[in-house]
């Protein structure tokens, strides 16, 4: 019997570097790719201030500079990002106040992640006003380029 991992306990695996993968080199090319920590994720997007918009790439590119590595991978990272929010919906739910702001990280073109449920309905407790994306069922953070930081 498999037992249920929470997602606190998610947020302790280590951060790794790997040879960047044969199969998606021609994206990425040769080097090393971090394979983040989810805490580092999660510390990452703390630092993110009110009225201001972080996006997945600038993410990677910030924990791969910080771990001299040449990119960091998109797909762990996108995971750490959720794991990271549920882990703050857990701790809402337990009447924490001060959380990570998870929802303050977007896509490069300023759309929501569907897979966020909570995402819109904070941004808007904040005070971005958020409207209908690009394609069909997105929503976006109307002038997100604006609200755009580096890290």
């Amino acid at each position: 019997m498999k037992t249920q991992v929470s997602p606190r306990e998610k947020m302790n695996r280590p951060a790794k570097a790997v040879d960047i993968p044969a199969a998606i080199r021609k994206h990425f090319g040769q080097g090393k790719m971090l394979i983040p920590c989810p805490l580092d994720v999660d510390a990452l997007v703390r630092t993110v201030t009110r009225g201001r918009l972080v996006t997945q790439s600038e993410l990677r590119r910030k924990l791969a500079e910080a771990n001299r590595a040449d990119v960091t991978c998109p797909i762990t990272t996108a995971i750490f990002v959720r794991i990271s929010a549920e882990a703050a919906e857990e701790d809402l739910r337990l009447g924490k106040q001060k959380v990570t702001p998870y929802w303050r990280v977007v896509r490069h073109d300023g759309t929501l992640n569907e897979k966020l449920s909570q995402q819109a309905k904070r941004l808007r407790e904040e005070g971005y006003v958020v409207e209908q994306g690009p394609r069909r069922n997105t929503m976006r953070v109307k002038n997100y380029r604006e609200l755009l930081t580096a890290l």
